[in-house]
């Protein structure tokens, strides 16, 4: 991992926020600034952050919510140049072992060790070693995920089709084919197109990955031409523009989320947390008609992936035990239950906690999907992701400095292609030169 390198690339992004960090509230107060991505489970929080002031009258908290493409840019701007706007952030596993590396986070393990009753074992196992530096925690899952397909039961019994329990790509785009009913207003499928490497190449990846693709080989020689990967292109590409929704150049998850949440799509492929929605009477028309099966797979046994959002303290926040009393707050088993018992078990943070899927009220809410939620995100291998080896970690991202930059400009290559603007092959033959030149910093490295 490369300090210089990860400045450089946030130096692409956007400038810093405005603000001051944590500032003097009322009296003996203090106020944390604390940046989430405008995801419904961070709408939750928010809504429920009288619970945590009622118990620490002392702080109060001032929360940023941005989509997601802002909030990483902003993110990651403020904490490489030390900009001391926010006391907490939201990130996740691909930034947490980087920035514990370059001293850019706190690290949580002494705080932690302190809380009683914390219980950091009972994190997911996967998800715990991905959010650590030599063994120490450096950011806490507020949810985990992999990635799995919901479909339309009914839909799909008056198609008169049946999903396999364990279906492969080639199969999805068969009932893809026979549910979708443009006449209807409803779309075969629902794939993200949008341009972002947290948007379209999370599901890109996983396709890629079970195809057998990779962007490098174990000499750092970029792999964006080889067949493989033309392969999973053309699928991916072809099967949003045949059989997925109008404009799937443009949608991200939010928008593919509403979009299977008010009956406009019959199968959406995307993260296991998509259920906090799919499941809420209060958000969706589709409650009860839904099935859940594990991710695709094609020339591997494992087709998901492995992401969490999860909460760290920057280094430069002054108000570092303050702000780890509201990241306990909010990564609690307590939290589980209040979120469950205020709104409704299918709303809470899925996906974090082991003992989450013990307590009965929601294994009877989630008795639809929680076993293909739990096994994902239990069998995902960050260090294994495809079939050949890598020089690598990452299943749905690299584990790199540069991939916010590199995967934000193949996305876009990848997003033109979904809207018709140009070829496959000319978006990958870009795609290609851009991953051969962060390819070659790393030759030159290992020289």
């Amino acid at each position: 991992m490369r300090p210089l390198a990860a400045a450089g690339a946030a130096a692409l992004l956007l400038t810093g926020c405005a603000g001051a960090g944590a500032l003097a509230g009322g009296g003996d107060s203090t106020r944390l600034v604390i940046a989430i991505v405008a995801n419904p489970q961070m709408q939750d929080a928010m809504a429920l952050q009288s619970e945590f002031t009622a118990e620490h009258p002392g702080i109060e908290v001032d929360f940023v919510s941005l989509p997601e493409n802002e909030a990483r840019a902003k993110i990651t701007t403020s904490i490489a140049t030390g900009g001391g706007e926010f006391d907490a952030v939201m990130i996740s596993n691909y930034e947490t072992k980087q920035w514990a590396e370059y001293g850019w986070l706190e690290n949580l393990q002494p705080h932690i060790d302190a809380t009683e009753g914390y219980d950091a074992a009972d994190f997911m196992p996967s998800i715990r070693e991905d959010l650590s530096h030599k063994g120490d925690m450096y950011s806490v899952p507020f949810y985990g995920e992999s990635s799995f397909v919901a479909y339309r039961k009914d839909l799909f019994d008056k198609a008169g089709v049946t999903m396999p329990t364990e279906p492969t790509w080639d199969e999805i785009a068969s009932l893809a084919a026979e549910v979708d009913d443009p006449e209807a207003g409803v779309s075969g499928i629902c794939l993200r197109g949008l341009a972002g490497w947290g948007e379209v190449l999370s599901p890109f990846n996983s396709v890629l990955n079970t195809f057998g693709g990779r962007w490098y080989d174990e000499q750092w020689n970029a792999q964006l031409d080889s067949p493989e990967f033309r392969e999973a292109a053309e699928f991916y590409v072809g099967l949003a523009r045949e059989h997925g929704q109008p404009g799937a150049a443009n949608s991200g998850f939010g928008d593919c989320l509403n979009r299977y949440s008010q009956g406009r799509s019959a199968i959406f492929y995307d993260s296991t947390a998509m259920v906090s929605t799919t499941e809420d009477p209060e958000a969706s028309t589709v409650v009860g008609k839904n099935g859940y099966v594990p991710a695709p797979v094609a020339d591997t046994d494992y087709g998901g992936w492995l992401y969490t959002w999860s909460l760290g303290i920057p280094a430069t926040s002054e108000h570092k035990d303050e702000a780890w009393k509201f990241l306990s707050w909010m990564t609690d088993k307590d939290y589980i239950r209040t979120v469950g018992e205020t709104y409704g078990w299918q709303r809470v943070p899925p996906g974090n906690r082991q003992s989450t899927f013990e307590i009965p009220q929601y294994a009877e809410a989630a008795e639809s999907y929680s076993g293909p939620m739990r096994k994902g995100i239990e069998d995902a291998d960050p260090e294994d992701p495809t079939v050949d080896p890598v020089p690598y970690t990452g299943i749905g991202f690299l584990a790199i400095p540069e991939f916010q930059d590199l995967g934000t400009r193949v996305s876009q290559q990848l997003s033109a292609a979904v809207a018709g603007q140009i070829s496959v092959d000319e978006a990958l033959d870009q795609s290609q030169r851009y991953a051969e030149s962060v390819g070659d910093t790393y030759k030159e490295e290992n020289r």
